[in-house]
């Protein structure tokens, strides 16, 4: 076993360091905290000067937001079912592919307390369809993580594997340990792997054939991710139903329309040279994934969806639950502060139609989590209680727009759920759509503990705690 110790030249801060207009280093600048002021100055104003008028407005601007960003979502989907909507390698493809024309590839799993999952991931990596002399894979190990290395340590590895120690510094965050691997990296290609993925055997294969076939501007493909224990509780239930809409039928549609496509945290597939050439990660961002995405297209690449699947552990504890969606919403509040610090840079770089798509699929994502339990507050008021005065928030076309959001709307994003477990197959988990206002009242409170944290604790990393499936679902399709 080859073990790597990262040396001083490895700087996984090198984004920070050198571009830091576009690093979440500094969480909100000066400049923003004083719109952030003086919003909230006029918001006062307007509310002692007249109340009811600033409410109406409030909510007229919230209903109007609910209706765009449901016809942005169905819209999306309906792009997703264009024969352009992923990259598909048919099986005569990657039977035409000669092992010794396959250039190397490097796999990077950034692992940390992860010992329960190291030989099911050693397992897994040894089944990829791919020479075992081209293949790369780094081990990305924290220094003090002793239980980990003691569990790698005591296996004996295939030639392929090789560890790299990250040392301890701050922040301790996964793109930290990402961009020293980086450093490291031998292949042509590269992909990011979690401990407890199962890729699908020819998903390298495929990622090789998919970049010859998408074009010297594509630099990232993005696989579909799904779950292998999608049956093990309520809770994977609808984690399953959530990922197969957003992996399954609203990336492939933002592909379509060439919007910015935030990343999944694994099964990303990237040239290297390029990803290096953009620095690597942001080490001080916690949904790195979503920065990189936007980083690829502000840089004038692309990314495009590859049809294969990697089967990952659904986080099936609502006490693990609630962390992991904290930082992923985290993630999303960093990327859209550091992405708007300069607005009309931004739109130069990604166009007005760009520029758009960037404001709901980060922007208004992140503030439907923070805005809806402000109208189940209201809805649950008037449906208990029948207090007249709230009528006064909803003058008719108002009111008929939020019968739309309460009813058209909510039935369109429980649909997408239900057609994403149709589309994979899942038949038994349909209906399990249905009780996903429940689901969306955990990300709400996410949201509100992602928002308060970003105040007070912007860099600290919530770690998903794996292994909680002892085997597979083996119903997974």
């Amino acid at each position: 076993m080859s073990v790597v110790s990262s040396e001083p030249s490895a700087d996984p801060l090198m984004l920070s360091r050198l571009r830091p207009g576009l690093s979440a280093r500094v969480p909100i600048t000066r400049a923003q905290r004083m719109v952030l002021v003086v919003a909230c100055g006029v918001l006062l104003i307007l509310v002692a000067w007249h109340p009811w008028l600033t409410a109406r407005a409030f909510v007229l601007a919230a209903t109007v937001f609910y209706v765009v960003h449901a016809i942005y979502k169905l819209t999306m989907v309906r792009f997703s079912i264009s024969v352009n909507s992923e990259l598909v390698i048919g099986a005569a493809e990657l039977a035409a592919v000669r092992d010794q024309d396959l250039p190397v590839y490097s796999i990077m799993v950034p692992m940390y307390h992860e010992r329960e999952s190291v030989k099911h991931l050693v397992q897994a990596l040894s089944q990829l369809d791919y020479p075992a002399d081209k293949l790369d894979i780094q081990l990305l190990l924290e220094e003090d993580d002793h239980d980990t290395r003691a569990a790698v340590e005591a296996m004996t590895l295939p030639p392929a594997f090789r560890v790299t120690v990250v040392p301890v510094s701050q922040p301790r965050t996964k793109p930290k340990a990402c961009n020293v691997g980086l450093e490291f990296a031998r292949g042509e290609y590269l992909v990011i792997y979690d401990a407890e993925d199962r890729p699908e055997p020819d998903q390298l294969k495929k990622a090789v054939v998919g970049f010859s076939r998408a074009g010297a501007k594509v630099i990232c493909l993005q696989s579909r991710l799904n779950f292998y224990n999608p049956r093990q509780n309520l809770m994977t239930r609808l984690f399953t139903a959530e990922y197969s809409a957003w992996f399954d039928l609203s990336l492939p549609g933002l592909s379509v329309a060439r919007a910015v496509i935030p990343l999944g945290g694994t099964s990303n597939h990237f040239v290297t040279l390029k990803l290096k050439e953009l620095l690597g990660w942001d080490a001080f961002n916690v949904t790195e994934d979503c920065d990189l995405g936007i980083r690829i297209q502000r840089a004038g690449y692309g990314t495009r969806m590859l049809q294969t699947t990697t089967w990952e552990e659904a986080c099936s504890r609502i006490g693990f639950w609630i962390p992991q969606r904290t930082r992923w919403i985290k993630g999303y509040i960093q990327t859209y502060l550091v992405h708007m610090r300069h607005p009309l840079q931004l739109v130069r770089e990604l166009g007005v139609v760009g520029f758009l798509h960037f404001q709901v699929v980060v922007g208004c994502s992140t503030l439907a989590t923070l805005l809806n339990p402000f109208f189940w507050f209201l809805a649950t008021l008037w449906f208990l209680f029948r207090i007249e005065s709230l009528t006064g928030f909803f003058p008719g076309p108002v009111f008929a727009m939020g019968v739309t959001c309460l009813f058209a709307g909510n039935f369109a994003f429980v649909y997408l759920g239900m057609l994403g477990c149709y589309r994979r197959r899942n038949w038994d988990l349909v209906g399990y759509a249905l009780l996903a206002p429940f689901y969306w009242v955990l990300m709400s409170y996410s949201g509100w503990r992602a928002f308060f944290q970003f105040f007070s604790d912007p860099f600290k990393w919530e770690k998903t705690r794996h292994g909680l499936c002892v085997e597979p679902d083996e119903t997974k399709t």
